[in-house]
């Protein structure tokens, strides 16, 4: 079967000869002849991009071909936009990218994908780690997304460009922030959340100057997408504005595409570019298209070649004949085939764990302290009266974080806080109470019930400047987002070789043992997917007396290492007062002064010692803690000294510092409060015995199970009782 490298050559030849030209879909559009020319230039340069990363496959020497041809009429959006603008682009966006480096002098966009495609460390964005459109240089933010959750981001950062915080966007004040995706991505539900946020958003009037590129080519690897019905959702989302063009239709795109931006742009409102596409080649190379596609209807499609339609009216309009696009496109082959050839046996690699994880785990541990324990700017006088928390007395654990907040919006005027119920009525626990009033609605707000635009809010406007605190209200509710985590957050420095950073610290209230509420939503007991993500830093609070600096140092490695950071509090110690016995106040912790801030850090793998033993250790974390030490005060009149650890840092797992903090001891019990499987003990007892601990080691845990509601939780949550009949066995 024909090519559409020869088909189009074949008619190109054709033309030239005098073969009848199509007519100009829209001859009454005035185009200025030179964007035609660089519209042709953008979409023959991605063409040829993509003939080149098969041929370097073929060669062993590429290892990514979902290419960008059909779709190449999407150079049309990047013409119709600035190069200041941010981009967010589907894998599909070669023509985009060409067009957007061909506005940038010096850019070097052939060698740009074709060292992405072929893992070289020399690729300007990801070092080698990933093929993706991404240049800091263009504005091009990476994304490694093929079922649209990038939008989310996107929405997140269109929706901080006109916030007016104290947070400097980095981007000029009139910036238009475009994403582009597939019809097929359009029904995943990541899309559908974040096209309804953007449209929520606006409707409140509020400006968000997004605009969405769905590049419609009918049809997801080989599933069809049903006639008109694209047309028919996109066309009828509330708050958005709609418009479609048609990729064969050279000048009446670049014109719809230029009014569409220019709407965007001074309006402040959303819109969404419905662009009509074609899809060449299969969806990759290893894609067998004859399976689910006759011959009959590919070689139909060619006729919708998007390269054909821009030389045939530059034909009808005098501007270039089709032999001279027939020596342009050959031109173009050349140059991109020399470059590809180049490459071949030339390739620098990443050849080693540490070069392909270095921009998970590139430390500044010097800047990192320094901002913990950075005093509050001015205004706390503001904010507290003459009643700082330092002056209050003993504080719960939920008191201390709200202290802690506040300083942190004191301390970093970038920061952010928001989530569902956190700003006018202050969260579900009170742990937000007052931030509101004492920071105003710009940097405490209410977001609408949906996780994955908490998160996606959070993701856009760390990109803008700003060092989000979002809130998940139950731990339970983040596994319907925990792929803005995994998938866009904690990815987006290592597919950007540290280039880019979207520092934040998720704040999520969480863990079991809530009295008379809740059941299985409101007492989730299950961290592995936190575990489970590169890069991401999990920190447990457990005490009034350490959650503020535990606090205070995920902000630090969020502003100052752009880590992504979760920070989770026990929903039942919010509000504990005593440990022991009624009105001991062992629960309650006087809040640190600012002058000792320094001295209280705790650096990421830090564990803490709560309580002295040399006969053994109850290593523990969260709800865990407390109940350790009840253990451990049974166990001294037993007459054994049992020493309390907590780990306080769950990821990445404070493996060194727990090995020094067992020093002296030769049995250890592991008081695990999450489940037998993929629970927190599997791997603190794999680390102890990879380092060689030469002891006894034992875990305890709660059973596989979700948690019930009432009575029956204690038939399945690791209790007091379990944790004293372990540690005597140990």
């Amino acid at each position: 079967m024909e090519t559409i490298d020869e088909h189009l050559v074949r008619r190109l030849t054709g033309w030239s000869a005098g073969a009848p030209l199509p007519a100009d879909p829209s001859p009454d559009v005035a185009v200025d002849p030179a964007l035609l020319l660089a519209y042709l230039d953008a979409q023959v340069q991605s063409r040829h991009l993509d003939l080149a990363l098969r041929w370097l496959q073929s060669k062993r020497e590429g290892f990514y071909t979902i290419g960008s041809s059909g779709h190449e009429s999407n150079a049309a959006v990047a013409l119709a936009l600035r190069p200041t603008d941010p981009a967010l682009l589907h894998y599909r966006s070669g023509g985009f990218y060409a067009a957007r480096a061909g506005q940038v002098p010096g850019s070097t966009p052939v060698a740009d994908v074709l060292h992405s495609a072929a893992a070289s460390r020399q690729d300007p964005i990801s070092g080698g780690r990933h093929k993706v459109f991404g240049h800091r240089a263009l504005n091009v933010i990476p994304q490694t997304s093929t079922i649209a959750s990038h939008l989310p981001r996107a929405m997140g950062l269109a929706f901080a460009l006109d916030r007016g915080t104290a947070a400097d966007t980095g981007y000029p004040a009139d910036a238009v922030v475009v994403c582009s995706f597939g019809d097929a991505s359009a029904n995943h539900s990541t899309a559908a959340g974040a096209l309804n946020a953007v449209g929520y958003t606006a409707h409140q009037g509020l400006p968000v100057p997004l605009l969405f590129v769905c590049e419609d080519n009918g049809i997801g690897i080989s599933t069809r997408s049903p006639r008109g019905w694209v047309r028919r959702m996109l066309s009828a989302l509330p708050g958005l504005d709609y418009a479609y063009a048609d990729g064969t239709d050279p000048a009446g795109l670049l014109a719809t595409a230029t009014e569409v931006v220019r709407q965007v742009r001074t309006g402040r409102r959303p819109a969404v570019l419905h662009l009509g596409t074609v899809r060449f080649m299969g969806h990759a190379g290893s894609d067998a298209e004859l399976a689910y596609r006759s011959q009959a209807e590919i070689l139909a499609d060619y006729a919708r070649d998007p390269i054909l339609a821009t030389a045939a009216v530059l034909a009808r309009r005098g501007i270039l004949d089709p032999a001279g696009t027939l020596e342009r496109y050959e031109h173009a082959r050349k140059l991109v085939m020399e470059q590809a050839e180049s490459l071949l046996g030339r390739v620098g690699r990443l050849d080693s764990p540490a070069a392909v994880t270095e921009p998970l785990t590139a430390r500044r541990v010097t800047e990192v302290s320094g901002a913990a324990a950075r005093r509050p700017g001015t205004g706390r006088e503001r904010v507290y009266g003459d009643r700082p928390p330092e002056s209050r007395g003993p504080l719960t654990l939920a008191q201390s974080i709200n202290a802690a907040l506040h300083d942190a919006l004191l301390t970093w005027p970038q920061a952010q806080v928001f989530g569902e119920d956190v700003a006018r009525k202050g969260g579900v626990y009170g742990v937000t109470r007052g931030l509101r009033k004492a920071f105003g609605a710009g940097r405490v707000f209410d977001t609408l019930l949906d996780e994955q635009t908490i998160l996606g809010v959070a993701l856009g406007g760390a990109l803008a400047g700003t060092l989000p605190i979002p809130e998940i209200q139950y731990l339970a509710y983040l596994h319907n987002a925990e792929d803005q985590l995994r998938g866009e957050a904690a990815s987006l420095r290592f597919f950007s070789a540290g280039q880019y950073a979207n520092g934040m610290v998720v704040r999520i209230a969480g863990l079991a043992y809530q009295k008379g509420f809740g059941g299985h939503f409101h007492n989730d007991n299950s961290v592995a997917v936190l575990r489970d993500i590169p890069g991401l830093v999990l920190a447990v609070a457990s005490h009034p007396a350490t959650a503020p600096a535990l606090l205070r140092q995920c902000l630090a490695l969020a502003e100052q290492e752009g880590r992504v950071c979760v920070f989770l509090e026990p929903i039942a110690l919010y509000h504990t007062r005593d440990l022991h016995t009624d009105g001991d106040g062992r629960w309650l912790a006087r809040y640190p002064e600012p002058a000792d801030w320094a001295s209280a850090e705790t650096p990421l793998g830090q564990v803490r010692t709560v309580r002295a033993g040399t006969d053994l250790a109850l290593v523990t974390f969260g709800n865990g803690v407390p109940m350790s030490l009840r253990v451990a005060d049974t166990l001294a009149r037993e007459g054994v000294e049992a020493r309390v650890i907590d780990l306080q840092w769950l990821a990445p797992l404070p493996a060194a510092g727990l090995r020094a903090a067992l020093d002296g001891i030769s049995r250890v019990l592991v008081v695990d409060e999450t489940r037998v499987s993929g629970g927190v003990a599997e791997a603190v007892v794999a680390a102890l015995v990879d380092a060689g601990f030469p002891g006894r080691i034992a875990r305890v845990n709660s059973v596989d199970s979700y948690v019930p509601l009432g009575p029956a939780a204690d038939q399945v949550l690791l209790g007091e009782p379990d944790i004293l009949a372990a540690a005597r066995r140990v």
